[in-house]
């Protein structure tokens, strides 16, 4: 019984394809889970934020979950990833802003 060949480097993605990279196939639907204090305009910064990165964001899909004791709120977001440099700047972003405490 033969063997097949044994690949060779040049059978491999190069090393720098984003593609091979990362575990995400873009574009694709990416949820995104942000908590802050349950705090006016929290939910709309979240929302501008999310369709400044991703101009077709439904805000109609997010999803609110009140803390326990009722003074945070998680709020679920799910946008349009369309590459590896937009999710990290909108972690950024989101990370950055005051309302927000933990982006997950």
């Amino acid at each position: 019984m033969t063997q097949p060949p044994a690949s060779t480097p040049s059978d491999a993605a190069p090393a720098g394809d984003a593609r091979k990279d990362s575990l995400i196939e873009y574009p694709s639907p990416f949820p995104i889970k942000v908590m802050g204090q349950k705090v006016d305009g929290f939910v709309g910064a979240v929302t501008e934020l999310a369709r400044r990165f991703d101009p077709g964001f439904d805000a109609s899909t997010i999803e609110l979950r009140d803390s326990r004791a009722g003074n945070y709120l998680g709020v679920t977001i799910t946008v349009t990833a369309t590459s590896r440099e937009q999710l990290d700047d909108l972690y950024r972003a989101l990370s950055s802003h005051p309302l927000v405490k933990v982006v997950l």
